[in-house]
């Protein structure tokens, strides 16, 4: 584990203010919100990039890789390279929902070997409410960087490595209750969980203004979950995007966890994987 997983808003003005500034980049992005950039455009921390996640954090949709894939790493380095990151520069990013989108730029960039990357902690909301400025428009891109990507940095579990984890170890579920339960499938192909799956919403991660809970209540919330016995923990959520959200809460808490970048859109995909469903793993 890479130690800081949050930066403050207080410490990123310091940052932004210092002669290493970071690297600042907007994720905005929302489940069923297609207006990413226009909401940037209205308003974002100076100075930062906007990131599309559909186009630079992800490859195109597919049913064996779900609505999310993992992006060719060649693809990733070209996108970091235009948000202008250069090599050693450290990074923080942010959203308007509280890092859940933000949160799979900070798990990618880390997966890709980038180090020095931080959440925003409470995300665009914090910024606001400390009443620091927001510039509007769409600014030319920043001076080319040229950091070099190498992939692997983090665990990821396939589709097999999925089912077979809450048997040796244990696999989170971050999505709703909802979702989880089966009651509810806004976008899948089919409703329900992985058989033997915990779940673990990733907004009970969060305080009330966006924050993240410390890091003694969020260990005990995964060790009640079972990752204190568990071996090895695993997360996915609807399509690998939250999921990043709950493995920067576990690695606030203590613990590392693998990523299932397909999660549950490319396994309900597949009909031979079974879907439990109801509150019992």
């Amino acid at each position: 584990m890479s130690g800081r997983v949050t930066t403050t808003v207080a410490e990123l003005t310091e940052l932004l203010a210092s002669e290493r500034p970071p690297a600042v980049l907007d994720v905005r992005w929302a489940l069923g919100d297609p207006h990413g950039r226009d909401h940037y455009a209205d308003g974002h921390i100076p100075g930062a990039v906007y990131v599309d996640l559909d186009t630079e954090l992800a490859a195109p949709p597919s049913p064996e890789g779900g609505r999310h894939p993992l992006p060719d790493l060649a693809d990733l380095q070209k996108s970091v390279r235009r948000w202008g990151v250069r090599d050693g520069q450290p990074v923080v990013v942010y959203d308007d929902l509280g890092n859940t989108a933000a949160a799979r730029a900070w798990w990618l960039l880390r997966y890709a070997g980038i180090t020095e990357v931080t959440l925003l902690d409470g995300a665009l909301g914090a910024w606001r409410t400390a009443g620091l400025p927001l510039e509007s428009g769409i600014p030319a891109d920043p001076a080319p960087g040229d950091v070099v990507l190498r992939a692997g940095a983090l665990p990821v579990l396939d589709t097999d490595g999925a089912a077979e984890l809450p048997v040796s170890g244990l696999l989170l579920d971050a999505r709703a209750g909802e979702r989880y339960r089966g009651e509810v499938e806004p976008v899948d192909p089919r409703a329900g969980h992985i058989p033997g799956a915990v779940s673990a919403p990733t907004g009970e991660n969060l305080a009330a203004d966006g924050t993240f809970l410390p890091p003694e209540v969020l260990r005990k919330r995964f060790e009640e979950l079972g990752a204190g016995a568990a071996a090895r923990v695993g997360v996915y959520c609807g399509s690998g995007v939250t999921a990043a959200h709950q493995i920067a809460a576990l690695e606030i808490a203590g613990f590392e966890a693998a990523l299932f970048p397909g999660s549950w859109s490319a396994w309900s995909a597949d009909p031979a994987r079974p879907a439990a469903q109801g509150g019992r793993p």
